[in-house]
Order: C-alpha cells, then structure tokens, then sequence
C-alpha cells in the first residue's frame, strides 16, 4: 500500500510535502460561507409561500403572549393550545422579536391571543423572515470555525461547515415546516470549537447558553458534564497518589469554582426571573403526560417496538389459534385473555396509528413507562462517557457527543422526529476524522434526512425535498470520502456490511418514490384512507433499521477499536 495512503510518519511526512508544494493561491484560498448565504437565502425566499406546519402559530402565539403580557403570565397563558414550552431564553428571544413587528402585521393579527391564530401574508413575511436573519448567527459560528482551523484543516472544516449549513434538515424543519433550529444549533456549535480549541470555559458557556434556548440539548448534558470534568477540572499530570487524602489535590479548585459561577450565573439569568413560578415553568418544559411516541412515529427503536405490537395483533386477529397458543405460556393481563379483549383494548385505547399526541397503549407487549426509557437513555449515554474520563480528547468527546444524541433519539421518550439534527450536526465534525466513520455517517444522515420528508406532506414539495436532498447526498458523501483522513496504517472495512449499507441507502428513494404514490392514491380513491398511517409507519420503520444500524456501528467502533481514536493532541 502507499504510503501516501497511511496514517503512518512517512504518510504524514509525504503529505505534508506535498501540501508544501502547493501553490501560494491554492494555500491562502478564501473558504467563505456567506456566498452560500447569498445563493441560499434567494431560495428560502422563493420558499416563503409554501406549506408551513402548525409550529407556524406556536411561534406567532408566543410573539403574541411574550409581547401583550407581563413575564410573570408567560408561562401560565393557555387561551391558545399552542402554550409557552421553551426555556426563557427563548421567550426573551421571542418577546425581542416582537418589538420589531410592523404595524401592518400588528393589525394583521400577529400579536393577538386567540386559540387559533387568524394572520394572512404580512404575518408569514414577518415571520419567514425572522427565520432567515436569525439563521446568519450559524453562519457567523462555522465561518469562525473554518477560519480558526490550521492550514492542513481548512478544506476538511469548510466541507463540515458547508454540509451543516446547507442540510436538508435545516432547509425543510426552518424554512418550510416552520422553527428556529438553524439559530438554536450555533451555539451549541459554537461551544464544539471551543472544545476543539481548549477553550474549556468558552465550552461551558455557550453550552450552557445552548441549553437555556432549548432544553433538547439536555440529552447531551452527561458527555458535557464528563468531558468539562476531566479535561478542565481535574488534573492528573504529575499527580503521585499516596493515600485517599490525596484525591482532594485532583480537583482544581480555582477552575471548578469559575466554571460553577459562570454556568450557575448563565442559569439564574434565565430562570431567575421565573424563580417563584419554577415549578410551572418545569411542567411546561417536560410534559411527560404526553406519549411515548410523537404522533408521527419518529424512527427509533419504539417504532419497531410499536410496529411489532402491531404485527403480533394483526396475527392474533387473524390466526386464533396463535393467540390460544400464546396463551398457554403468557399469562393475563400480559396477553388478552381471549380475542374479544383483544379488540375492546383496540377500541377504548389509542393503537398510535391515530395521529393523536397522547400516550399509547400497546395491545400484546408490555407498557413502556418514563422511567424506562429514561433508564436505558441514561445506560447507553454512560457507555458512551466512560471512555471520555480516560481521554478527553476532542476526538472522543465529539464521538460521546454523538453517541448521546443517538441514544437519547433512540431511546428517549415522546421523540421528535426532528430531533436527528442532534446527530447529525455534531457527526458532522467527527466523520472527517476517520474514513472508516463514514458508513455510519452516511447511514444516519440519509436516512435521518428522508424520515423528515413526511412533514412535508404538500405534493408541490415531493420534488424540492428529494431533489435537494439527492443533490446534498451526492456531493456531500463525495466530499466527505475526500477529504476525511485514514489514521491507522490499515484500512480496516467489512465488505459485505459496507455495501449493505450502501444498497440500504439506494433503497430509499423507491420506498419514497412508493410513498409518495400511495398518497397520491389514498387521495383519489376513498377506499385508501382507511390505511392513511401505512405510508407514515414505512418511513418510521425502514428509517429506524438504518439509524439504529448507525448506532450500532459507531457504538462498536467507539469502544473497539482504540487505534482510530488515538490523536496526536
């Protein structure tokens, strides 16, 4: 093999020379996002008469409620379904926003505390807009991430920044369906190349800004926690353990204390005006009323769970000797005592193929409680950190970062489809590190994408998201396979799973394409309806195969194979 194709000393060297060769031009290029702003911003503006979700009126609701009334009502105000659930961060943002609403959208309903909201074309400017300009902070955010890499990072970084501003994600979650995700993530991105570049109090700071806008980013928490601990606060260099009171001399005092104060101080800027009405506040931050899944399955492992319950059902239904079978080595209330309560749980429960945002009951397998999923989110997220108390390298921790963004996305409770975002953004950073990360990338990130095309459920958009899409696969899947770098002297691949994952992601666009077909013929022929979820639970289930795939195969690496995580930081 080339050296020239190793992760070896003689690769590096030869490497090196070879970008030491390059012309001055090609070395000082300008790697410049904001022509991507440019080109970008003229399709979302073409974008601004399009289909947009009911998350358009939750928005224009909390401009409504952070504007008309006093902070201490925010979190109380319930005229509307759609109620103030985000953290005060975000109502300040909101309640900003609203100081900067025209007349013209005033008077067209924009401010108005209804129960649903009654706004025409000024409003959905106004408010496409805010979406547009506040998105320029993630741009300001990668662009100071490319321009603070080294010179032999720079194309790998603007490849990662591109692939981040450009998503699919972002262009039909904000733009289209409607939400702020594009400025929710820049902080949160910014507090990954502040990790990158050791700048451990800057990380905790924008980390802690990141979770007072959005209390998603609390999945995240363990690997922050782990990863500020050992990489800031304890030092072990030159440490001679001699007897346990030695342990008190591993903690840096001076650095615990000045990141406890800023990020407590961060915390009580936020909630310190809602200290009284905390409670509240946290009941409407985490309604775990709501069910295990969202009404759209999102693709995780309760997705199959809940397919499977389906598909044991359906047998029991129609093969009543399967369920007499079952019987004799299931007892009741496990399994229905016979099939007549089998079909009255059926009719008095919901199935969670009825789009209703409530909790499911599940026919044949056991409930799934809150505090489950919340134990085998927490499980899989410590073996993920664990490793990160060994080596808090930057490489590790954006590999924990991702691990426990999967983990909560697979395990958690009441998902969000759009919640893959919390994966594939920091991946993005990881997967230029080493070539052999790639599979996995490519599996979570196509079809991460593909699970959202359901939210836009408008025929005019079938064409715009799987072209757009198609189009960020191709180019960004090649970029990546360019530029990421092999840093072991071996490339080490599974033949047979590579190209399995490569025909998985082939095979999405004709379970799409078939989708997409079956929409169109549920709405032309009556008898169709009556199987409305079926299109909704084959995304769910094919995507799900293909995330948990990713899962596995990032999981495995992560804690098997130690050469790929060796760095020279």
């Amino acid at each position: 093999m080339k050296a020239s194709r190793l992760g070896t000393d003689d690769g590096e060297k030869k490497v090196g020379k070879k970008e030491a060769e390059k012309p001055v031009s090609v070395m000082n290029r300008r790697f410049s996002l904001w022509n991507f702003w440019i080109a970008s911003l003229a399709l979302k503006l073409l974008l601004m008469p399009d289909y947009f979700s009911t998350d358009f009126d939750v928005h224009r609701n909390w401009l409504a409620i952070t504007n008309e009334l006093p902070l201490k009502e925010w979190y109380y105000e319930k005229t509307s379904q759609w109620t103030l659930d985000y953290p005060p961060f975000f109502a300040y943002f909101e309640w900003l926003l609203s100081q900067f609403v025209p007349k013209i959208v005033k008077e067209d309903g924009a401010l108005d505390i209804v129960e649903i909201g009654q706004f025409g074309w000024p409003t959905v400017v106004f408010q496409r807009l805010t979406v547009i300009f506040s998105e320029v902070l993630l741009f300001v955010v990668l662009q100071v991430f490319v321009n603070t890499s080294s010179a032999t990072e720079k194309t790998r970084s603007f490849v990662v920044a591109s692939s981040i501003v450009l998503s699919p994600g972002f262009l039909m979650i904000d733009h289209i369906h409607f939400q702020y995700n594009g400025f929710l993530f820049a902080p949160l991105i910014a507090s990954i190349v502040a990790a990158k570049h050791k700048k451990y109090m800057w990380c905790a700071t924008f980390y802690a800004i990141a979770l007072c806008f959005k209390h998603i980013f609390l999945y995240l928490a363990p690997c922050y926690f782990v990863f500020l601990l050992r990489a800031y606060v304890l030092n072990f260099k030159n440490f001679e353990f001699k007897s346990y009171k030695d342990l008190i001399f591993i903690v840096q005092w001076k650095h615990l204390f000045k990141m406890a104060s800023v990020v407590l101080g961060i915390f009580f800027i936020c909630f310190g005006p809602f200290l009284y009405d905390l409670p509240q506040v946290m009941t409407r931050l985490f309604p775990f009323s709501r069910g295990l899944t969202h009404a759209y399955w999102a693709p995780n492992f309760w997705a199959i769970y809940s397919f499977l319950d389906k598909i044991l059902t359906f047998v029991m239904l129609k093969l009543p000797y399967v369920h007499a079978f079952a019987t004799k080595f299931i007892s009741p209330p496990l399994i229905p005592e016979s099939l007549d309560d089998l079909k009255e749980r059926l009719v008095q429960n919901n199935s969670g193929t009825k789009g209703l945002v409530q909790d499911v009951f599940f026919a044949i397998l056991p409930q799934i409680s809150p505090k489950l999923t919340f134990i085998l989110t927490m499980f899989y997220q410590a073996l993920a950190v664990i490793p990160l108390l060994f080596d808090p390298s930057f490489k590790r921790f954006i590999g924990s970062l991702t691990l426990c963004g999967l983990s909560s996305y697979l395990f958690g409770w009441h998902v969000h489809e759009k919640a893959i975002m919390l994966v594939i953004v920091p991946f993005s950073f990881l997967v230029v590190c080493d070539r052999r990360l790639l599979s996995s990338f490519m599996l979570v990130a196509a079809a991460g994408y593909v699970s959202l095309f359901p939210l836009l459920y408008e025929h005019q958009d079938f064409l715009l998201k799987c072209l757009y899409t198609i189009a960020w696969c191709i180019i960004y899947f090649y970029a990546f396979r360019k530029t990421s770098q092999l840093t072991t002297s071996v490339e080490r691949r599974v033949f047979f799973l590579d190209r399995l994952s490569t025909i998985y992601i082939f095979s999405l666009l004709p379970l799409v394409i078939g989708v997409q077909f079956f929409e169109v013929m549920n709405w032309k022929y009556l008898s169709f309806q009556k199987f409305e979820f079926l299109g909704l639970m084959a995304y769910s289930i094919y995507c799900s195969l293909g995330i948990i795939s990713a899962w596995i195969g990032l999981s495995w690496m992560y804690n098997f194979d130690e050469p790929l995580w060796m760095t020279n930081e």
